[in-house]
């Protein structure tokens, strides 16, 4: 265990329930060590398989979660200023190219597009990261792999990654699982009963035919799992599901109340 990364190993197995051959492919992207993307809907597995990987690999994994504030310094570092004066501190992607680790930019198009380029020299055959502030050139420890995911549900012309970006990775696409596996993924992570995790993933599958008709997504795989939770927990299955499906959700009155007209036909 690398001690400079000890704090970003996972020490128990993330539960994860392969689709295809993503674990495959994963293994095999990082046996080369080459930059993964993960393409796919909020809350579909994206982030439990980068951890299962990570623990199944046996690698530290340092999360980074991207948001449009992110600068550039952000993720390399900066110098600060302490008791001994000024000093260099690694940001998050430095710490993770010097000492071995996945470095997994979570939701990387929300970053500034001037921010993602610092990523490209690691994405090639240089694999190395200048820190021009500080004037030095960090080669890549053999171990490091560089995965980023995003949303492309959520793309626009000033959201996306450029194709020189883009062109970069490798790249695997996620949907939502196969209604008996996600039944499964849910019944696994909150303790339903089969027969509510299958209400509950029906309900999932009524509103994703909603995207076509005003809703931005449907309901995710995660809030399946936040509802089931809530009804192990002895709330009312109709207000879990307002609780943590419909409410999050949408605001807009009419889809609200298809949202709501779909949990009374299964509660």
């Amino acid at each position: 265990m690398t001690e400079a990364l000890k704090d970003f190993f996972i020490t128990d197995e993330p539960y994860y329930q392969p689709v295809a051959q993503e674990v495959e492919m994963f293994e095999a992207a990082y046996a080369l060590r080459l930059p993964l993307m993960l393409k796919g809907p909020t809350g579909c597995g994206k982030t439990r398989l980068v951890e299962h990987m990570a623990w199944k690999l046996k690698r530290a994994l340092v999360t980074v979660a991207c948001n449009e504030d992110m600068t550039a310094a952000d993720l390399v570092g900066r110098y600060l200023l302490d008791a001994d004066g000024t000093k260099w501190h690694d940001g998050p992607l430095t710490h993770a190219v010097r000492h071995g680790g996945i470095c997994y930019l979570d939701e990387v198009v929300e970053t500034r597009q001037d921010t993602t380029v610092v990523i490209h020299p690691l994405t090639d055959a240089r694999r190395q990261l200048p820190l021009d502030k500080k004037g030095e050139l960090v080669r890549a420890h053999p171990d490091f792999q560089l995965v980023v995911s995003y949303n492309p549900g959520y793309q626009s012309h000033t959201k996306d990654l450029k194709q020189s970006t883009r062109q970069r990775f490798l790249a695997l696409d996620f949907s939502y699982p196969p209604s008996e596996v996600e039944a499964r993924i849910v019944m696994r992570e909150s303790g339903v009963e089969p027969a509510l995790a299958v209400k509950l993933v029906t309900i999932a599958e009524q509103s994703r035919l909603l995207v076509e008709r005003g809703l931005e997504e449907g309901m995710s795989t995660r809030m399946l799992i936040h509802a089931g939770r809530l009804m192990r927990h002895g709330v009312e299955p109709v207000a879990a599901c307002d609780l943590a499906l419909v409410r999050p959700l949408v605001d807009d009155p009419d889809l609200l109340r298809a949202l709501v007209s779909m949990v009374d036909a299964h509660f």
